[in-house]
């Protein structure tokens, strides 16, 4: 006889519980432990987060794909983007990566950060200038500052750049 569950149970029938319960499949007499019980009505759940590795910004996958588009479009255009902290930590990745396809230089790359970044123009730009730029760095083509939260929600808002 098991026990799982031991709520307004006295003392007689929690030590039934770790009375001996049937046999194993050697034979031997074993042991049920009850499982934990919890009384208070604050407990939390955690959930693990299994494959999120993006967030999902309160978009729609096909939205959510063009803000990133366009963020690291401007953010390779300007240099420097003030935007939601959330969508600064989601993007940068994005831009770590066309600047690592410019560093490369091939076509293959040129096609795939072409198939990316919005602007044509900006494109041919970012393979001139990258490999002379960032040519001794191995990563972290730019930075996230935080800054002052924003007036009307108080959302966190930070600047991304380039380094």
């Amino acid at each position: 006889m098991r026990f799982s569950v031991f709520v307004g149970l006295g003392l007689a029938a929690v030590a039934d519980a770790f009375s001996m319960s049937g046999s194993s499949f050697m034979g031997a007499p074993t042991l049920v432990a009850p499982a934990p019980v919890r009384t208070s009505s604050t407990a939390t759940i955690t959930m693990i987060s299994h494959g999120k590795k993006v967030a999902k910004l309160g978009r729609p996958a096909d939205q959510r794909k063009a803000l990133l588009r366009a963020l690291t479009t401007e953010t390779i255009r300007h240099g420097r983007v003030k935007t939601t902290l959330t969508r600064a930590r989601a993007v940068r990745p994005f831009v770590d990566k066309m600047i690592s396809l410019a560093k490369d230089g091939s076509l293959h790359s040129r096609r795939q950060a072409m198939s990316y970044i919005y602007d044509k123009e900006l494109v041919h730009l970012l393979f001139e200038n990258a490999p002379d730029r960032y040519g001794e760095r191995e990563g972290g083509y730019c930075r996230v500052l935080r800054t002052m939260p924003r007036q009307g929600d108080n959302a966190k808002m930070a600047i991304i750049e380039l380094v």
